[in-house]
């Protein structure tokens, strides 16, 4: 397993790849890898002949009152589970690399080319951290242009993430096939994160309650039920029953457009939300007639 921190290292493999005729998929992540992570590379390598993954944590998409430098680096870990999952390539850049006209976290001061997708970011994640998917777009529309592969993908536990890529990707016209990988689950129902590793053994057994939630909202919808109210409800009380979370917000929204919905149609529903156990934010989703 090669790895790169430079541009122009990595594209003359890129370009042995090309000529060789591989397939390359692509993996964006932060680091802290886990085995959610681990099921994007399975289902990479299921269509692709090459895979990399990028390990960047993005200061863009930090606001000035969240500490990005004390989000979780493991780098020298997440190389190794790379390397023992097959991967062929993982590209480390630095900040001064992505960000040549420099990045602080105050928008109103930043210079450089940055991408925003209009109409899809600004609800349910979006209304808490207003600009999260601006520099989301923004890095990954960078390394799609630095890594050029064929197929990329992402999972479905950032669900309205993979909604603004997608977009993106359609209105860029970016020659990438977008797959959305389904969430990786613990044995407990809880969707894997690299967040989960702040809670104690306790907050973990609680914060479990959060796909209950969304299972029973489902059970409610395969039996027939499509009203807004009825859906929400049954999830909000789940969660709420339980003294030690502080839900956030839960939204019912069409899978493509993000609005939110009174009834559920025949394209579906995205049913997600955000909770609180302890200081730690959850999120997590479920889908409602519909499947990537």
């Amino acid at each position: 397993m090669q790895v790169f921190h430079e541009v122009e290292e990595y594209r003359k493999t890129w370009m042995q790849w090309r000529k060789a005729g591989e397939v390359i998929g692509f993996i964006p992540t932060m680091g802290c890898l886990h085995d959610g992570h681990m099921s994007l590379v399975k289902a990479a390598k299921q269509k692709c002949t090459k895979i990399v993954v990028s390990v960047f944590v993005n200061p863009s998409q930090f606001s000035p009152d969240e500490d990005y430098d004390a989000y979780p680096r493991t780098i020298d870990n997440d190389v190794e589970l790379l390397k023992q999952n097959g991967v062929d390539a993982v590209f480390v850049p630095s900040v001064n690399t992505m960000y040549p006209s420099g990045i602080t976290m105050d928008v109103n001061k930043q210079e450089g080319a940055f991408v925003e997708v209009l109409g899809v970011s600004h609800q349910m994640e979006g209304q808490f951290r207003p600009h999260f998917f601006r520099g989301v777009c923004t890095v990954v529309c960078k390394l799609f242009n630095i890594v050029r592969p064929d197929k990329t993908f992402f999972g479905q536990k950032d669900i309205q993430q993979t909604v603004v890529l997608r977009r993106m990707v359609r209105d860029l016209f970016l020659p990438i096939e977008f797959n959305v990988v389904p969430i990786y689950r613990q044995e407990d129902g809880l969707a894997m994160s690299s967040r989960n590793r702040y809670l104690s053994d306790e907050q973990r057994k609680t914060a479990c309650v959060f796909s209950q939630a969304l299972n029973k909202a489902k059970e409610l919808f395969d039996k027939g039920v499509r009203d807004r109210t009825s859906i929400i409800k049954i999830a909000t009380d789940t969660i709420e029953a339980n003294k030690n979370v502080r839900l956030e917000y839960l939204s019912l929204a069409h899978p493509t457009t993000l609005d939110e919905l009174e009834t559920v149609g025949e394209d579906g529903a995205i049913l997600s939300g955000a909770m609180y156990v302890g200081t730690t934010r959850l999120i997590d989703n479920i889908t409602l007639g519909f499947s990537f």
